[in-house]
């Protein structure tokens, strides 16, 4: 018999507890992920640019915990849908190449959030698999949009939108791996 997996609460669990907190944390998380993804770098040779987003989606999953990662993520989603121009390239909408990678930042980020909550923020190994599983679940959704948004086979938008995207995926999961562990070192892991 397994035994039950405790929750041992995330960064934002150490601001004191109320409604206005929650809401606060919840569009900052969205704040934060919509400026992240204006910092970008075009790429000629795929329609999906390379930015800070899934830096931001991480970060906000962990620190905020799996309800508020998701309502911040699905606000996110929903506010560039209805026309905010908060995507990357402050494009809006979802008739585009790369809306689907959007889509799995809701489902990375909460990842990363149930993950915190046991505990994987706290040291760098254990911070490596959530990085690469909240990773893995944004290019679960992105690829296959990517694939029948462009008509592209799987070699080619493997091509397009997760080759040219790894060593970037890797140098912000490296940041994340090393800025969460340390954080809760500073202010204790209480």
């Amino acid at each position: 018999m397994s035994s039950p997996t405790v929750t041992v609460g995330v960064l934002a669990d150490r601001i004191p507890t109320s409604r206005v907190r929650d809401v606060l944390l919840v569009l900052g998380g969205t704040l934060f992920v919509a400026i992240s993804s204006q910092i970008t770098i075009p790429l000629g040779f795929t329609p999906v640019p390379l930015s800070l987003s899934t830096f931001a989606v991480i970060l906000t999953g962990a620190c905020l915990g799996t309800t508020r990662a998701f309502l911040s993520l699905g606000l996110y989603a929903v506010a560039g849908v209805a026309g905010a121009p908060i995507f990357a390239e402050q494009t809006s909408g979802w008739a585009f190449a790369s809306f689907g990678y959007i889509l799995g930042y809701i489902l990375a980020a909460v990842a990363a959030g149930y993950l915190a909550e046991r505990g994987f923020d706290r040291s760098i190994g254990r911070m490596a698999l959530l990085v690469i599983a909240s990773s893995l679940l944004t290019y679960s959704i992105g690829l296959p949009w990517l694939m029948g948004y462009t008509g592209a086979s799987f070699t080619a938008a493997l091509n397009m939108g997760v080759v040219p995207f790894l060593i970037g995926d890797a140098i912000k999961g490296v940041v994340a791996m090393a800025l969460l562990p340390a954080t809760w070192h500073l202010i204790g892991r209480k």
